[in-house]
């Protein structure tokens, strides 16, 4: 099941990112950062036990056509059974009802997003993240992440 986060799930999501931040996979949230942005979260949870944190993704607004899919993880015994592909999508339908014309994403696996229609971009045509968030990471200015996008079409 995918639904919207609620407050007091913010610890299960600090502790759901947490072996992806140990690998080197994802950059580190602080309570305060996933608890001042935790409408932007959607959570998996199992349909039998809605209380158990599966899986996590937040859609944060940049400007006013623009937003970032971030903080996607899944508890890895949960992987490849859809529930990552169900989070973006559910981010990007929320994108759409927002009326935002493009997602981006930086990412160590471009091949997942690829498959949901992103396309890989240079990181420098995204410089609002550069010089908002980008350059407080310990690894810039040597960022291993791939920048993509998602146009999100109008009909």
């Amino acid at each position: 099941m995918i639904r919207k986060a609620l407050v007091n799930e913010v610890p299960d999501i600090k502790k759901l990112i947490e072996p992806f931040v140990k690998d080197g996979l994802m950059l580190p949230r602080s309570l305060h950062s996933i608890y001042t942005c935790v409408r932007d979260y959607w959570i998996h949870t199992d349909e039998t036990d809605q209380t158990s944190v599966k899986g996590c993704c937040a859609l944060q607004v940049c400007w006013s056509d623009l937003a970032e899919i971030r903080t996607l993880a899944v508890k890895k015994e949960q992987q490849g059974a859809g529930a990552g592909h169900a989070l973006v999508k559910a981010c990007i339908a929320e994108a759409e009802s927002l009326g935002l014309k493009k997602l981006f994403t930086l990412t160590y696996v471009p091949d997942f997003f690829k498959k949901l229609g992103f396309s890989e971009v240079d990181k420098a045509t995204l410089p609002n993240k550069i010089w908002a968030d980008c350059i407080h990471c310990q690894y810039f200015p040597d960022c291993r992440e791939t920048a993509l996008v998602y146009e999100i079409r109008r009909d």
